[in-house]
């Protein structure tokens, strides 16, 4: 053959798919083209008519000549990704018929019909040559290799039939009979099952791994970075002009790429799956089966013999009515609480204002974006999570996120890396109570902190109660008690000559006698009743198993604020004269403890504590208690005004005496309050009177009033300070400074205009008066209350959200750590050592702070609860709650957790019972748990623990006269069965008297 015919041999044209596949042409790989002249392949595409049409033209097209180039992949595409091209290879018919002629003179290799069924199964008219089918070898190989699955039968010439790829279709038919198409159907049926059964596995097992990772995400602290940038760095990566707003159309593509700011509202279980699951778990489920079989005995006796007694019958109907009406009542009992989500969901706010195109707009707070610029005033809930960017003044109250209700100021700067302990961020849902400020939101809806609350307390999965997992493990011992016995008495019936149908009535009847009915009936009186007395002494329970499992309880882990405490704010102690003076914090001043006014620095106390404030009584409240009257203001400041009311008395008469002409109020920057006024002690003069932190309020005085006498601020005084700073600063008090001094009438004569934005007055110089101490004083009840539970056997646990100085000494005053025990802190103080040198184990007690606990493994945390044996954790944030309480299950214990707000919520709903406090907790505390303190006193629990463990006692004698009970009742019975002699007592009868006294032990 030629060098020209050789090289024509090769060309080829390149097909579009889908008509190629049409026209049952074979697919090329890329490879096959690197002997192929580039001028001789061609690129043809159907006509009009090729799409319906097999035998229609086929033309070149205007597109550029494919050929191999080093960017081609040399090796055989993929069955998938050849398929998948927008153009296939096939020999060129052109080709192939030059081929044909040339080599029909010396051709001979090949029988005629061989190549005729070749030309057949190409559609084409030329005879096909030997060099043609050398040429279409490779195609034979590609496809082979591509086809391994398609079981092609090859024709003698090694091609595919029909030039196509291989087919199932070539292989010959299979005959198969009615019998094998029936195997074939079953074997199909059974992997389908399997098949389907797999992927439920697969997608249940999916599903958990994707739960647990992310209630592990949610139990991560939060991390955030907008809070330490500046406010320049926030507004280019939000991508929003601070004085413009977004736009409607930046507003509208957030909120689809983000969603609407609220929390998603979880899927509720409707009441009637719940209630039939009160009707199937547990006890009631033997009921059911044991009424079942009664009923299925009477009738099979029945049909027997006519006219049978009908005690089966009247039984089998007892025992589902007991089932009916218990499970009943216990849905009632819990039906009670609503949707946790739904709790958090009334806290989000309606409106918000907000910048949109440089005007400012109120929009739902929905509506609200990542980017808004947004304004805050005093009044408002916090419609997002907000990044301050300009701040008036503004103090926020977190108590329902933190559980501590003091007030704190916001700035605009970072002050810590902590986003729960920076002042420059406010969180959704909290209250703006003072001043205003514009902030960027920078977190909506379930991305806010409060909505990662949310779903934590939602997706966190409560374990079974004590009460539970043991009559689950009973009714198993009975379940198989009553079955061994029925089959046992079953196989004696028989081998006495008895029919099979008598001796399976039998059967029937031994199993439903050793149900021991009464017991459900006798434990739901039982535990209701008990409910019932607990609710008369402030712990209302909302779920009856909770009652038991109170008394089962190990561990209790407390919160702080509003349970081992007060919950106000009291002045606890003075520093006056360089002397420390106590002061009374009972609620109803029961200590009677009177403090000495006669002294000129304590009236001067006296009357900075008065005019410096601005917290006033509500109206109305003559007749109440001083200490238990509501106020307008800072709680610090209603402590002072209660106090001074004890004290001064008319507090508002006095402060219309020296009326107020100029006020500075206090900020997070300045760290003091300034007031001046028209002093009715100093006839014509003006009297300026300062409180704030102590740091800030003495570096402003040169002078310190001693005994009414003003002596310099020396050295020895400064001594003095130190000392009584670090004493009360010991107890856990809040400390503030309080100064004053006399405006002079030659420079300040009355109605002298005082500039408080440019303070055209002294603001140093002044004269140190002393120091105020305030505490959230424990409840009177609680030492008492934690002495008893040490006494029981049981562990308590302090987590709060406070600072570790506070926390430790109101766990000294309560009695949660012992006055000899001491902390790692005390053993280093002792020894004058550092804390690093002593060894943990030598300490009994421990605080362990939230940033210690950041980062702290389980196994760390786990010997932490092994080591020691009273325990303080502080400045937690929710997620470390939860932590603890998982921590403290992981050692065994029965866990009760306190708590009020809504940081609580996730471990109140973990717990084995969570306690939610009556009185300041919020409605998704009370949601997630399942009991309240109807008056927020620590003390209730313990009285709750000790009812939790009558009953406790009170069941297991029941179950066990119920047990022993079912003795007499079975063997006359089983006597007259086999021996066939008269029974004694009728079904019905034994029923009557196993209902009647269940009950009254239950009651």
């Amino acid at each position: 053959m030629s060098q020209s015919e050789d090289k024509s041999s090769t060309s080829m044209n390149l097909f579009t798919a889908p008509a190629a596949r049409q026209h049952g042409h074979t697919f090329w790989s890329a490879s096959d083209l690197s002997g192929a002249d580039k001028s001789e392949v061609e690129i043809l595409v159907p006509t009009a008519s090729a799409t319906s049409n097999k035998s229609a033209n086929w033309v070149p097209s205007q597109s550029k000549v494919l050929s191999p180039s080093s960017t081609m992949d040399k090796q055989p595409l993929p069955y998938s990704t050849l398929f998948g091209h927008q153009a296939v290879l096939a020999p060129s018919a052109a080709t192939l018929a030059s081929n044909a002629v040339s080599a029909s003179v010396n051709s001979g290799a090949k029988s005629e019909n061989q190549r005729r069924e070749l030309q057949d199964n190409l559609s084409i008219s030329t005879p096909i040559s030997t060099s043609a089918m050398k040429l279409l070898s490779p195609v034979t190989s590609f496809v082979k290799q591509h086809t391994p699955l398609m079981g092609a039968q090859e024709s003698k010439l090694g091609m595919p039939l029909g030039g196509r790829r291989a087919s199932f279709l070539d292989a010959p038919p299979v005959r198969l009979d009615r019998k094998a198409t029936k195997e074939i159907k079953e074997k199909n049926r059974e992997l389908q099952k399997a098949v389907e059964s797999t992927k439920m596995v697969v997608a249940r097992a999916s599903q958990q791994l994707k739960e647990t990772k992310q209630l592990d995400e949610l139990k991560k602290e939060l991390a955030m970075t907008e809070h330490m940038m500046t406010v320049d760095e926030l507004c280019a990566m939000m991508e929003v002009d601070p004085e413009m707003g977004l736009s409607e159309k930046t507003v509208a593509l957030r909120l689809v790429r983000d969603g609407p700011n609220a929390l998603p509202p979880k899927k509720e279980t409707p009441g009637w799956v719940l209630w039939a699951k009160q009707m199937t778990e547990g006890f009631s489920l033997l009921l059911w089966v044991g009424g079942l079989l009664a009923i299925i005995a009477y009738f099979i006796q029945n049909a027997d013999q006519p006219h049978t007694p009908m005690d089966n019958l009247y039984l089998g109907i007892v025992l589902i009515c007991v089932v009916f009406i218990t499970a009943t009542f216990s849905y009632a009992q819990e039906a009670k609480s609503s949707s946790i989500m739904n709790s958090f969901l009334k806290m989000a706010p309606q409106f918000a204002s907000a910048v949109r195109n440089g005007e400012k707009k109120g929009v739902i707070s929905s509506d609200l974006v990542v980017g808004d610029i947004v304004e805050i005033k005093a009044g408002d809930k916090i419609p997002a999570d907000i990044r301050i960017v300009e701040n008036r003044g503004l103090k926020v109250d977190n108590a329902s996120l933190t559980g501590e209700s003091e007030p704190l100021s916001r700035s605009v700067d970072g002050t810590d890396e902590n986003p729960l302990e920076t002042r420059n961020l406010a969180f959704f849902s909290t209250y703006a109570v003072e001043g205003s400020a514009i902030g960027i939101v920078v977190r909506t809806g379930e991305r806010t902190i409060m909505g990662r609350i949310a779903k934590l307390a939602a997706a966190v999965e409560t374990d079974l109660t004590p009460l539970a997992i043991e009559m689950h493990r009973f009714v198993k011992i009975m379940t198989c008690l009553a079955a061994f016995m029925g089959l046992l008495f079953f196989v004696i019936a028989l081998a006495q000559g008895q029919n099979i149908l008598p001796a399976f009535v039998f059967l029937i009847g031994v199993i439903v006698a050793n149900v021991p009915e009464g017991i459900l009936p006798a434990t739901t009186v039982a535990l209701a009743l008990t409910a019932k007395r607990m609710a008369r002494m402030n712990c209302l329970v909302k779920n009856l198993a909770a009652v038991e499992t109170l008394g089962s309880t190990s561990v209790i882990c407390s919160d702080k604020t509003g349970t081992l405490t007060q919950n106000r704010m009291t002045v606890a102690h003075l520093w006056v004269n360089n002397t420390i003076i106590e002061c009374d914090t009972t609620e109803d001043q029961s200590k009677n403890i009177k403090v000495k006014i006669d002294s000129p620095t304590m009236k001067a106390v006296l009357r900075c504590l008065t005019l410096c404030n601005r917290a006033i009584f509500k109206p109305d409240q003559n007749s109440v208690h001083i200490m238990k009257r509501e106020t307008i203001g800072d709680a610090s400041e209603s402590a002072m005004l209660k106090y001074t009311q004890i004290h001064v008395g008319d507090v508002l008469g006095y402060r219309e005496k020296n009326r107020k002409v100029c006020e500075i109020p206090f900020n997070s920057t300045n760290k003091y309050q300034i007031s001046i006024h028209e002093s009715a002690d100093y006839d014509g003069e003006y009297l300026l009177v300062m409180k704030g932190a102590p740091e800030r309020i003495i570096e402003r005085c040169d002078f310190v009033e001693f005994n009414g006498e003003a002596e310099p601020m020396s050295s020895e005084w400064m001594r003095y300070y130190d000392d009584t700073y670090d004493t009360i600063g010991g107890m856990g008090e809040r400390i503030i400074g309080l100064a004053e001094l006399r405006l002079l009438p030659k420079k300040f004569p009355r109605g002298f205009q005082f500039d408080s934005d440019k303070p055209n007055f002294p603001l140093r110089g002044l004269h140190f008066l002393g120091l105020v101490c305030l505490i959230d004083p424990p409840r009177a009840a609680v030492p008492n209350a934690v002495a008893t539970c040490r006494e029981a056997g049981i562990r308590v646990i302090m987590v709060t959200g406070d600072h570790p100085t506070t926390a430790k000494a109101i766990a000294r005053t309560v009695g949660i750590i012992s006055p000899e025990s001491e902390t790692v802190d005390d053993i280093a103080k002792r020894l004058n050592v550092s804390k690093q040198s002593v060894d943990p184990k030598l300490a009994e007690a421990v605080v362990v702070t939230g940033a210690e606990l950041k980062d702290m493994p389980s196994e760390k945390l786990d010997s932490i609860f092994r080591t020691h044996s009273e325990i303080v954790f502080a400045r937690t944030s929710p997620q470390q709650k939860l932590i603890i309480v998982e921590g403290v299950q992981r050692m065994g214990c029965i866990v009760a957790v306190t708590g009020d707000g809504v940081n609580d919520s996730p471990a109140l709903r973990k717990a084995d019972i969570g306690i939610a406090m009556g009185i300041t907790g919020s409605d998704v505390s009370k949601d997630a748990a399942k009991m309240i303190l109807l008056d927020d006193n620590f003390a209730s629990v313990v009285i709750g623990i000790e009812e939790g463990r009558l009953i406790f006692d009170n069941l297991r004698k029941t179950i066990a006269y119920m047990l022993t009970s079912n003795i007499p009742e079975i063997i006359p019975f089983l006597i007259a069965d086999i021996c066939g002699i008269p029974q004694a007592i009728g079904t019905a009868g034994i029923l009557y008297i196993d209902l009647a006294t269940c009950y009254s032990n239950g009651l």
